[in-house]
């Protein structure tokens, strides 16, 4: 996987160009359309998980068979970023984020209207597709719109979209939910994403295809060595947040006793931590992009080595569970690293990054589930989550070493 050194995003080297159109006149406008598909993005994959309990009876099934159209959305993520923003090459950035977001709205209406499992199981299927070509691409987007050193700041806002959503959509779905019927919670996110396309049609800048964009420039990344490891971090570090977050729930009830009103609760304290770590990364990130990465996950997997420690209490759990949030910074790091190092292929590499944060989501809970298996309980998943940041520490340390050897070399 060789590369040219003008593909390397090392200390102090010049990002790649991003810009794409003159700059409009309201870039806040703009950014604030991008997050609300953050927005209806965030709470379709997390409201998903609460409404589990109230469409696998209507559907006829278990809450494990049900608990497959998670996994099912998460593959849709994973195979749809690279293809959507492949086959995506020759349309404008503008009119791609418009199409993403009217495929991904038709798909959660009609998984709202699924008779069975197996339709329901397809629908989310292509749900999700969408997903992470409609962030690697808004990332760019808003990337075009603000200088060059607050690029990172922008993105954050468009992933505070997703963020904000665990904190308030994912509860108001959940009450739909349980109040008017569980089909509502999609269609909620339906109407969400038609407003998203309706609002990027009118505030996106209306750019034209690059010159020369095509399926094979954009496959380009795939031989580009910091791509694959910087991907690589975001698999296997994030893994160390859901590896904890998936078990929530259940280190609540059965670890703690705690009260089925506590579960709201926590994850609302986890979408909050999410969203004030996000803002935080992306100021940090314009400053001083490695120092942040490294920051990330250095302490998040402090935070998660003392989490079993912390459930000894529904308050220091509280602390924990807000403080382990800071791993999510990790994702606007990645997210401008890989504008700076895919060289041509930008579309692409920032798609791959949601295929990387979603091998995280299956990575982390299963390793997890290896262990809790072993009887060590649900609050070891923290020490998983904590193996699983050092392990992405690791590979960073790696990635940046790397760019600094191809630079001497240049």
């Amino acid at each position: 996987m060789s590369q040219s050194p003008a593909d390397i995003a090392g200390l102090g080297a010049a990002p790649v160009s991003t810009q794409s159109a003159p700059v409009p006149t309201s870039p806040r406008l703009v950014i604030l359309a991008l997050a609300l598909g953050g927005f209806a993005i965030g709470t379709t994959e997390f409201a998903a998980m609460a409404l589990v309990p109230y469409f696998s009876p209507d559907l006829g099934i278990s809450e494990a068979k049900a608990s497959e159209v998670i996994s099912a959305y998460a593959l849709g993520v994973v195979v749809g970023a690279p293809l959507l923003a492949v086959l995506g090459a020759k349309i404008s950035r503008r009119m791609l984020l418009v199409l993403l977001m009217v495929a991904f709205g038709i798909f959660n209406v009609l998984s709202a209207l699924a008779p069975d499992f197996r339709t329901m199981l397809a629908f989310r299927f292509l749900s999700g597709m969408p997903h992470g070509a409609y962030f690697g691409v808004a990332a760019l987007v808003a990337a075009s719109v603000v200088p060059a050193n607050r690029r990172s700041a922008a993105v954050a806002r468009i992933l505070v979209g997703l963020t904000i959503a665990t904190t308030i959509g994912v509860p108001f779905a959940s009450i739909l939910g349980q109040t008017v019927g569980w089909r509502w919670g999609f269609g909620l996110v339906g109407v969400l994403a038609a407003l998203t396309a309706v609002a990027v049609f009118l505030m996106a800048p209306k750019d034209r295809p690059k010159p020369g964009s095509n399926p094979l420039s954009e496959l380009a990344a795939l031989k580009n060595r910091q791509v694959w490891l910087t991907l690589a971090t975001g698999a296997v570090g994030f893994g160390g947040f859901f590896a904890v977050y998936t078990y929530l729930a259940s280190t609540l009830k059965t670890t703690m006793g705690a009260p089925p009103s506590m579960e709201p609760v926590m994850l609302m304290v986890a979408g909050v931590g999410m969203t004030a770590f996000t803002f935080l990364a992306g100021w940090a990130a314009d400053r001083n992009q490695t120092a942040a990465g490294f920051a990330s996950l250095i302490l998040g997997a402090i935070v998660l080595a003392l989490y079993p420690v912390a459930t000894g209490s529904i308050w220091t759990m509280g602390i924990a569970v807000f403080s382990m949030s800071v791993i999510g910074g990790l994702s606007t790091v990645l997210q401008t690293r890989l504008m700076d190092v895919a060289g041509e292929a930008q579309q692409l590499a920032a798609a791959l990054n949601h295929s990387a944060f979603n091998v995280a989501n299956a990575l982390g809970p299963w390793l997890a589930a290896q262990v809790i298996a072993m009887g060590y309980g649900f609050p070891s998943s923290g020490y998983v989550g904590a193996a699983l940041s050092l392990g992405g520490l690791v590979i960073f340390a790696i990635t940046v070493a790397d760019a600094k050897r191809a630079r001497g070399h240049a």
